[in-house]
C-alpha cells in the first residue's frame, strides 16, 4: 500500500459530508487551492468525477453517494485508531475541529465561556457551532456534528444523551414597557390581573417551523386568555430586537435572558401563567463514546453547563 495516500480518505469524507471545497478546506484547515488538488486526486483515484457543479452548489455523483457512508466509516474508524489514548494522552497537542449543534440560545448563554476554556485546555482544537433546524438524529448517525445539544426529540435507540440543565421560559420586554407597571409577583393584585395584561399584548415568538401557539397558550387557554402572537421568527435574537424596538413582548429561555436583569435596552418578567420546564440535554454517537477528545468536550460541556445554570 505504498503508493495509497490514506490522507485522501480524510479528504474525501469532507468533501462528501461539505459538498463544498470551500468548506472541505475550511474543515481541514487547508487552502482551497490544496482542497482543488486533492479533489483532483481524488477523481483520478476513483475514476469518478464525485463532485460535479449545478449552478453555484456541487453535487456527489451516483458513485460517491454509493461511497459515503462506507467512507465516513473508515475515516472515523482510522482517527479512532490513531488517536492517542491512556495516561499519555496530551490535550494540549490535540489538534481536531468539534462539530456542535445547538440554537442561538445556547450558543449566546454558553459559547463565550466554553471557547474560553477550550482554548485554554486545547488550543489546537477549533468548535464549530452548526445551525438546529431541526432535532433529526441523521446527522449525529452520519458523523456530520459530535454534538447535538437541545431539547430530547427522536434520538432512536443507540444515541447516548445526558441531561444539562432545566430551563424556563420568560418574557421579555422593552423598557418602559406596560407590563413593567403590573404589580408585584406574587401579589393578589398580580395574580389577577397579570395574566390577562400579558394576554392583552402583541407577541413575537420564535420557531424554527413557524408554528404559533405551544405550552404558554395552553395555559392561558386554561384561564379563558387568548394572546394575539403578531410575529413568528426563527431565532430568539430576532425576538429580542423586534422586542426591543417595539411594544411586543418575546418568549425567551431564562438561561438566554437571565431573569430580573436588564439586558441591555430590554427587560425580563416572569411568565403569569405555570408551564412545564425543559430539559437540555447532549447527544452523541456510541461510535464516540470512548474517544478521549469527546471524552473532553463532553465533560467540559457539562461541566460548564451545570456551573451556569446555578448560578
Amino acid at each position: 500500500m505504498a503508493d495509497i495516500d490514506l490522507n485522501l480518505l480524510t479528504a474525501l469524507d469532507a468533501l462528501l459530508a461539505e459538498g463544498s471545497v470551500a468548506k472541505a478546506a475550511e474543515r481541514l484547515r487547508l487552502s482551497e487551492s490544496a482542497m482543488s488538488r486533492t479533489l483532483a486526486r481524488l477523481r483520478e483515484a476513483t475514476g469518478d468525477p464525485l463532485l460535479v457543479r449545478a449552478g453555484r452548489t456541487m453535487m456527489p455523483t451516483p458513485h460517491a453517494l454509493a461511497l459515503r457512508e462506507q467512507v465516513r466509516e473508515l475515516a472515523q474508524g482510522a482517527r479512532a485508531v490513531l488517536q492517542p489514548a491512556g495516561a499519555g494522552w496530551d490535550l494540549r497537542k490535540l489538534d481536531r475541529t468539534f462539530t456542535l449543534r445547538a440554537n442561538d440560545g445556547f450558543i449566546e448563554a454558553f459559547a463565550p465561556a466554553l471557547v474560553a476554556r477550550a482554548a485554554e485546555e486545547a488550543p489546537g482544537v477549533c468548535l464549530r457551532f452548526a445551525p438546529k433546524p431541526d432535532k433529526d438524529v441523521r446527522p449525529l448517525r452520519e458523523g456530520l456534528i459530535d454534538l447535538d445539544i437541545g431539547v430530547l426529540g427522536e434520538s432512536g435507540p443507540e444515541v447516548r444523551i445526558q441531561a444539562l440543565y432545566r430551563d424556563h421560559f420568560v418574557a421579555a420586554v422593552r423598557v418602559g414597557h406596560a407590563l413593567l407597571d403590573e404589580p408585584e409577583v406574587g401579589t393578589a393584585r398580580h395574580a389577577a390581573g397579570y395574566a390577562a395584561g400579558y394576554a392583552a399584548c402583541a407577541h413575537v415568538v420564535t420557531s424554527r417551523r413557524g408554528r404559533r401557539a405551544g405550552p404558554v397558550d395552553e395555559a392561558l387557554a386554561a384561564r379563558g386568555l387568548v394572546r394575539r402572537v403578531a410575529v413568528v421568527v426563527p431565532s430568539f435574537r430576532a425576538a429580542l430586537s423586534i422586542a426591543a424596538a417595539t411594544d411586543l413582548v418575546a418568549l425567551v429561555p431564562s438561561s438566554f435572558f437571565p431573569p430580573d436583569l436588564v439586558h441591555g435596552a430590554l427587560r425580563a418578567l416572569p411568565l403569569p401563567v405555570p408551564t412545564a420546564p425543559i430539559t437540555v440535554s447532549q447527544m452523541w454517537h456510541p461510535r464516540q463514546d470512548k474517544d478521549p477528545g469527546h471524552q473532553w468536550l463532553r465533560a467540559l460541556v457539562f461541566e460548564l453547563c451545570k456551573a451556569t445554570a446555578s448560578t
